[in-house]
């Protein structure tokens, strides 16, 4: 049988300020994730620009940075079979119009840059995102 992974959700200022992290935890534990840590905390410029150092020469960089800012987030760590592939399914297409129903960006993102929820993309993503919210002492070991 496959190995349980982690990965990492971000519910974006614009899903907390909306009050919909409720909703979105839901989909996730319904979809047979499990939550390993979760913190609500307001990121820095210096820690939003570091987060999404990746996509530094991008155009949207910046714009992304001052949103990322611009309110509280909710970091949370997931586990499951499959948890990346799963989580990004959930999460539907970056651009909100091209998502599929039913999926939380479909659902609840405004558009492509204010699209409500963040997620790694591969196994290596995951353990360096995780590892920038949350030490390994945070991580709550599961047995199910």
């Amino acid at each position: 049988m496959a190995e349980k992974e982690l990965t990492l959700s971000i519910i974006k200022p614009d899903g907390v300020e909306r009050n919909i992290i409720g909703r979105i935890i839901s989909r996730f534990e319904k979809a047979g994730l499990t939550i390993r840590a979760l913190r609500l905390t307001r990121l820095t410029r210096e820690e939003a620009e570091a987060f999404y150092a990746v996509h530094r020469e991008r155009p949207f960089f910046d714009s992304l940075a001052t949103y990322m800012t611009s309110g509280p987030i909710v970091v949370s760590v997931l586990e499951g079979y499959n948890a990346i592939q799963k989580n990004r399914e959930l999460m539907g297409a970056t651009n909100p119009e091209k998502a599929d129903e039913g999926t939380i960006r479909k659902d609840f993102a405004k558009n492509v840059e204010i699209n409500t929820v963040h997620g790694s993309d591969a196994p290596e993503t995951a353990a360096k995102e995780i590892a920038f919210f949350f030490p390994e002492t945070e991580l709550i070991k599961g047995n199910r």
